[in-house]
């Protein structure tokens, strides 16, 4: 990865200099006043900040790495704050290990065969994650894999940059090259490699119906979950989600020989057949965390097939997880 910025300043003499990140990050975090003088003084760089003045040591310029440059062979246009979302709702999907490191990025798809925009997914093989976003401009078909790293670096800066109140972009701007992205917003730009190779295919997963459909609460629901939990096998954190059609609840248990054993029965719209799925409730809390509407509509067909979790009302997004065979 590769970042630049730039921020509004008085330059009395054009210069350039190179000093460790960390220690300017921290040391600029602890100044309480409103500018900063910064000064190149041979190999040091002075900072004056009210009656503090410091003394960093660095290196020439010259030393530092050359940037990569990227060619914008193709290019998209997408709102800041939609990206965003749909960026920390995916990446949390993605694999923590890179034994296969297709499964430690995030896949972007633009204006594939499933949908005319922009698809995100992310799956470690347990859990999958999917958003959809619409692309203010550019059209050409194209997929790449972009490290997690590199997703949740971007979710950072986006983060940064739109709480700023005199931002006044409202649209990101991505570009592909051919191993690499770029993205630029506001006052930065970034350059990451992508990961090289295919995705997997996992459309086939996501099912086209369920036999069974609930829609819950989301809050209740979580703390339904986290009040379960307390009574998991620990590394199995297996959840039971009972589906009963006919008394329209949702029961929520756990048992652990160690600690217990709990039991909850929340009220649902429901419809459909009976049916009940096993399930890791940290995974459900993960897709849960990123759901923005008031309820979530669980979808089952068995206890053996993924379990569909999406926000009521929004088709923009969904959520997968696999069951815990009994």
């Amino acid at each position: 990865m590769a970042l630049r910025a730039s921020m509004r300043a008085k330059v009395d003499m054009p210069g350039s200099f190179t000093i460790p990140a960390r220690v300017l990050t921290d040391y600029v975090q602890l100044l309480k006043g409103a500018q900063v003088d910064i000064e190149r003084v041979g190999n040091e760089l002075s900072l004056t900040c009210g009656k503090a003045n410091t003394k960093i040591k660095g290196l020439p310029a010259e030393d530092f790495p050359v940037m990569p440059e990227i060619h914008e062979n193709t290019g998209y246009s997408i709102d800041a704050l939609t990206l965003r979302t749909a960026l920390s709702r995916t990446v949390v999907a993605a694999s923590k290990n890179e034994i296969k490191p297709e499964l430690a990025g995030v896949y972007l798809g633009f204006f594939q065969e499933r949908f005319q925009g922009l698809i995100l997914a992310a799956t470690d093989s347990y859990r999958l994650a999917e958003s959809r976003v619409p692309v203010v401009q550019g059209d050409a078909a194209v997929a790449c894999i972009v490290p997690a790293r590199t997703i949740y670096e971007i979710i950072r800066l986006l983060t940064v940059s739109t709480k700023q109140a005199d931002v006044p972009e409202r649209h990101v701007r991505l570009s592909l090259d051919e191993n690499q992205i770029s993205v630029r917003f506001s006052d930065f730009e970034m350059t990451s490699r992508l990961i090289e190779g295919s995705y997997p295919d996992y459309a086939q997963v996501i099912p086209e119906n369920s036999k069974t459909r609930a829609t819950i609460p989301v809050k209740e629901l979580v703390d339904t979950i986290k009040a379960a939990s307390l009574f998991t096998m620990s590394g199995v954190n297996a959840i039971s989600f009972d589906l009963n059609v006919i008394s329209g609840s949702l029961g929520v248990s756990s048992t652990s020989t160690q600690t217990g054993e709990h039991h909850t029965a929340i009220d649902v719209e429901i419809e459909g057949e009976e049916n009940s799925i096993l399930l890791n409730h940290r995974y459900v809390l993960d897709g849960l965390g990123h759901m923005e509407t008031e309820d979530v509509v669980l979808g089952v067909n068995s206890s053996d097939t993924p379990a569909l979790f999406t926000p009521k009302g929004e088709d923009a997004y969904l959520y997968i997880v696999m069951p815990i065979r009994k």
